[in-house]
């Protein structure tokens, strides 16, 4: 999948922890980079929980992909997705980052991003949304997404 890493020194990535707007060089996404302000990872092969603050600095300033998850523990669908969610977030590393956004706790965010239904699936890249997936789906179905979205690494 493509991130114009070539073509840039450095990526722009929010720390889900802190909120802190970090700058990486692209070459080293792959590496763990850590938060120059609270230490945590930016860039790791696990699903990060947001919320409302890391989630709108991360969806308007991130240069790498960011697919975010918007469900609810209530949520059968949502509980049976996680999962593989969780697959496709070790698979797509380091070349986009997965994370959680709990709809119960931050109804104001899905009702800004238009959630109709949950699980819902969407995905950023450079503060603009690229595209949407609604249900659960399965880990190959999700990296599919992603990567018919924003390219292939």
């Amino acid at each position: 999948m493509t991130t114009n890493a070539t073509t840039k020194d450095s990526l722009k990535l929010t720390c889900t922890t802190c909120g802190q707007i970090n700058r990486i060089p692209a070459t080293r996404a792959g590496d763990r980079p850590k938060c120059g302000s609270c230490g945590d990872v930016l860039v790791s092969d696990k699903v990060a929980e947001l919320d409302a603050a890391s989630h709108d600095k991360a969806t308007r300033n991130d240069d790498l992909p960011l697919l975010v998850d918007y469900w609810a523990p209530w949520c059968g669908p949502c509980r049976m997705m996680a999962p593989e969610f969780a697959k496709a977030a070790k698979a797509l590393s380091p070349h986009a980052r997965l994370a959680k956004l709990n709809t119960e706790d931050h109804p104001t965010i899905s009702q800004r991003a238009g959630i109709r239904g949950i699980p819902a699936l969407i995905l950023y890249h450079r503060g603009r949304e690229v595209g949407r997936l609604a249900g659960a789906r399965p880990a190959a179905e999700i990296v599919g997404f992603v990567e018919g979205n924003v390219g292939k690494g």
